[in-house]
């Protein structure tokens, strides 16, 4: 990957808990395309929100112990995120006019105390963005919001949760960013809403030249708008590859497990869906060798439980960090 917008590189972020200090994301690297939607997958709790958050130095009560989060504006000049105070001056002119970012669940995005306009205005007003009623209007009409002057009126608990992703959208792209991490925006909403919202970060995406960084859990969400694909787990990326590469020939067993684990409509039935043994472990339990290979069905006794992957580059591109492609290459 050439033209990064974003590097990741080597990233350890670790939490304090009563029985001391536990990494959630450990010597993760992962950079992000200029101009493309990457896709971020992998289980509950295998570190996706913590390393996008990471971005805009959001990842308290985490702590960021090694690596480096380098934003690259452009040839000439290059943040490093990591070294910046999370509450300071600098890091506040990147959040929302370089790098913003799309919540989970926008109804706790919001405050419920001030109307939809006044909180989308505020961002603006405060990232030299704009002011004003125009202004926010704009904002809403630019993501195809119905009745934006009255929707700006409006308190979040007043509209439905399509409404409300649309809103935390528009506040998002209100200042024209490089890079929009959208961290799960369509994990509450249905199916038709989701694939308009969908299209809707699609279309904007091409609009704005934007880099994308797209978390989810759902492989066909990925499928539809990714260009590259990161799978993690266990705080790491296991493979990362092109969409159509990944989804054609994934060559991880953790990213065939999760491929194989998905209904099918294109396919005549051939028995049930694979289960993938167990569950990932919790952070003070990580295994040794490969963080996989408990659960993995492909295990080389005596290497995976021993030894740690390193990531290998194959032919086609596909980054992979599994013992089984370094024994073939």
């Amino acid at each position: 990957m050439s033209d990064p917008v974003v590097d990741i590189r080597n990233l350890t972020v670790s939490f304090r808990t009563r029985r001391g200090a536990v990494s959630v994301i450990e010597g993760l690297s992962l950079p992000v395309a200029r101009g493309r939607v990457l896709g971020v997958v992998g289980e509950s709790g295998c570190g996706k929100s913590v390393m996008a958050r990471c971005l805009l130095r959001i990842e308290a009560p985490g702590r960021i112990v090694s690596g480096n989060v380098t934003y690259l504006k452009d040839s000439q000049h290059a943040l490093h995120l990591e070294s910046m105070d999370a509450t300071g001056a600098a890091i506040r002119r990147v959040r929302w006019r370089e790098i913003a970012m799309i919540f989970q669940e926008p109804m706790s995005s919001f405050g419920p105390q001030h109307t939809i306009g006044f909180q989308i205005g505020e961002a603006m007003r405060l990232h030299g963005a704009g002011s004003g009623d125009a202004a926010v209007v704009e904002a809403l009409t630019a993501v195809s919001m119905p009745r934006p002057r009255e929707i700006a009126r409006q308190y979040p608990h007043q509209l439905s949760g399509g409404m409300r992703q649309r809103a935390m959208i528009a506040m998002a792209l209100s200042c024209r960013p490089s890079v929009l991490v959208a961290d799960e925006p369509t994990t509450a909403l249905d199916v038709s809403t989701e694939a308009q919202i969908l299209e809707l970060i699609r279309s904007k995406q091409r609009e704005l030249g934007m880099s994308v960084l797209f978390i989810s859990h759902n492989l066909g969400v990925i499928a539809h708008i990714a260009h590259d694909v990161a799978v993690m787990y266990l705080g790491q990326v296991v493979e990362r590859a092109p969409v159509k590469t990944l989804f054609a020939s994934p060559r991880h067993p953790y990213t065939r497990a999760l491929m194989q684990s998905i209904p099918r409509i294109d396919r005549e039935y051939s028995g049930p869906l694979v289960v993938l043994s167990g569950s990932p472990p919790g952070p003070f339990a990580v295994p040794s060798g490969c963080r996989f290979h408990p659960r993995c069905p492909e295990r080389i006794p005596g290497v995976c439980d021993r030894e740690v992957p390193i990531a290998e580059t194959l032919e086609d591109g596909t980054e992979v960090r599994c013992h089984l492609w370094r024994k073939k290459g």
